[in-house]
């Protein structure tokens, strides 16, 4: 079970699969296939809660398995609606186009996640919601918990191309109102910015009361800066160049990125944000199970 669960969870394996749709049933099914928990299906309701028959209530209420052990009639009762509202959020900036060593860019890891989560989440009975942010365009899929909906949630996901800057905060804040129902936001991004831009968005979203999933995502070869000889790097986003000596430059450029790394979780989890790092060549395991964890605890 364990190497067949791997085997569909990794990224250069989903490379080779070009429909999303079959990608995400694959990652889903092979995802569950080595866990040991089930998932609630359906109408989303958790029960939790008994009580004694009465005349006139629902038949279709009765637990035939507590009658069995106590030879009495006994009802469910619905402690808590579980289904939710869970809005993906994709940073589609041209910095999402860098790519790791294996030809995986960002934004392909990225497709690959978020169709898994969605179809993950639909499973649940959940409403999801597609919002794709960069300069040129602001794409708004309003959550919606239908099969038809979640083909064009792939369509749309599928059509993604990172390009141009991130959009400022104020602008892309005029996507989502503060709602009053449950709702699990889900945000994609390797956190590239000019000026704070999408920090302050994550900060907005973040006062909005729903809960906040940041997905930070790193490639390896940005981790671990394995490039030899003096390059000449290119900002994806603005076009600039410099030119850098990296035997003389990696041990500068390790030691600030981890600083950077870490300050940026403490102030991600000091505005109760959840922040979650992945690496673009790991499997996808670690980021369903932290869906997971985020979803049923809200729910």
């Amino acid at each position: 079970m364990a190497n067949y669960a791997t085997k569909f969870i990794d990224p250069q394996v989903l490379a080779t699969i070009k429909d999303l749709p079959l990608l995400a049933k694959t990652v889903v099914e092979g995802f569950l296939a080595g866990q040991n928990q089930s998932l609630r299906r359906g109408a989303g309701l958790e029960f939790s809660q008994y009580r004694s028959y009465q005349p006139g209530d629902d038949l279709r209420q009765l637990d035939w398995k507590m009658f069995a052990r106590s030879d009495r009639y006994y009802i469910r009762e619905a402690e808590v609606d579980t289904n939710i509202t869970v809005r993906f959020i994709i940073d589609a900036s041209g910095s999402m186009a860098h790519q790791d060593v294996n030809g995986i860019s960002k934004m392909a890891y990225t497709r690959f996640l978020v169709a898994s989560l969605a179809y993950l989440a639909t499973l649940q009975g959940d409403a999801v919601g597609l919002y794709v942010l960069h300069e040129e365009q602001l794409i708004n899929l309003t959550p919606r918990a239908d099969n038809m909906h979640l083909q064009r949630f792939w369509h749309q996901l599928a059509e993604v191309k990172p390009e141009g800057k991130f959009p400022d905060a104020h602008t892309a804040a005029n996507l989502f109102s503060s709602k009053k129902q449950k709702e699990l936001t889900v945000f994609v991004t390797d956190l590239y910015e000019q000026e704070h831009e999408i920090s302050d968005l994550l900060y907005k979203l973040g006062a909005q009361r729903h809960e906040l999933l940041l997905c930070h995502l790193v490639a390896r070869n940005e981790l671990e800066f394995t490039y030899n000889g003096t390059l000449t790097f290119e900002d994806l986003e603005t076009g600039q160049t410099m030119q850098v000596s990296t035997p003389e430059q990696r041990n500068l450029y390790l030691e600030r990125l981890q600083a950077w790394l870490q300050q940026t979780e403490r102030d991600m989890r000091s505005r109760q944000i959840a922040y979650e790092r992945f690496i673009t060549d790991e499997p996808l395991d670690k980021a369903l199970r932290t869906f997971l964890k985020n979803r049923l605890a809200y729910g």
